[in-house]
């Protein structure tokens, strides 16, 4: 099968079994997958043009969906968080949209860019994973609880969180956010999440990923929350800021014609890659429960710094 915009011809499976394996992994930490998607699409598929990064973020509309059902459902959406996430990232993406047109063209310069982006998120991921800090071991020890209470939830045949497991909005206001999960209280700056998340919004819109694939590692990393209470709220700001830059790039595509660059998305490339996403995402956000943090972690860690260390190297 042809796909008209992006020149990809590829038997429709393919695209639609990539995506679920891959969602199905990385959703686990509250990322949707595109960011691994991208180098598929155009190192393997060979679309190059600026027209892969509207449809990575087609992909995530029609994928994410299912993931933020399931984290509802289980009582396990931040809500305060995933609204701040959603009210930085959403102008930064319109702001990468430009610079990804305008300035970033050409893919050998752009596989470069994403090359760094993606080692900057291993390297915090291993960091968060290897570095013993003493303020982490609280929030290490809520997860281990918090699977372990799982698993023994799943021998019982349910399918829902564990009791005391939903996630609790103690106090919100622009200054700060206060929840608790399992007993415990997680505090973070709100003004600083939200001048984050405006810079993370401007890299995922030029690289076509909704700014999820950094915010949740950062989340994680630096401000040491639990990987079970962020997942839900960092793909839910995935899917807003991605729709408001599918809704930009196609806004834009006609002042940038003369370019005789391909900008709009492939839609039904798009579709297929979110139909395989939709399956996969809602079977990692049910599963995440069931696997160890750590082994969230890892898997996340070692597949980005893979494909970076390809990106970067291949530019010289």
């Amino acid at each position: 099968m042809v796909f008209e915009v992006s020149g990809v011809e590829i038997f429709p499976l393919i695209p639609f079994g990539v995506a679920l394996v891959v969602s199905f992994f990385t959703s686990m930490g509250g990322v949707s997958g595109a960011f691994l998607l991208l180098p598929f699409q155009m190192s393997v598929l060979g679309f190059t043009s600026p027209a892969v990064s509207p449809t990575n973020l087609v992909f995530n509309i029609i994928a994410i969906p299912s993931g933020v059902y399931r984290f509802i459902k289980e009582g396990r959406m931040a809500w305060p968080l995933a609204w701040v996430i959603t009210a930085g990232t959403l102008p930064g993406v319109f702001v990468g949209a430009i610079v990804r047109i305008k300035y970033l063209p050409d893919p050998q310069n752009f596989k470069f860019f994403a090359g760094w982006v993606l080692l900057y998120i291993g390297i915090r991921l291993l960091l968060g994973i290897i570095k013993k800090d003493p303020k982490s071991g609280r929030t290490e020890n809520i997860e281990k609880k918090f699977q372990k209470s799982s698993g023994q939830q799943k021998g019982l045949g349910s399918s829902e969180a564990a009791p005391g497991f939903r996630v609790e909005t103690v106090h919100f206001s622009l200054l700060r956010y206060t929840y608790r999960f399992y007993g415990e209280t997680f505090t973070f700056h709100t003004a600083a999440l939200f001048g984050l998340t405006l810079l993370v919004g401007v890299v995922g819109g030029i690289y076509g990923i909704g700014g999820g694939a950094i915010i949740a590692p950062f989340l994680v990393a630096f401000w040491n929350l639990p990987v079970y209470t962020i997942a839900g709220a960092a793909l839910f700001g995935t899917l807003i800021s991605s729709i408001g830059g599918v809704f930009f790039y196609v806004i834009m595509a006609p002042y940038f014609a003369d370019t005789g660059y391909a900008i709009t998305p492939d839609w039904l490339l798009g579709l297929f890659f979110g139909a395989g996403g939709f399956l996969g995402i809602y079977l990692g956000a049910r599963s995440q429960k069931y696997v160890s943090a750590v082994a969230i972690k890892v898997i996340l860690a070692l597949v980005i710094l893979f494909v970076a260390a390809k990106y970067i190297s291949g530019f010289f």
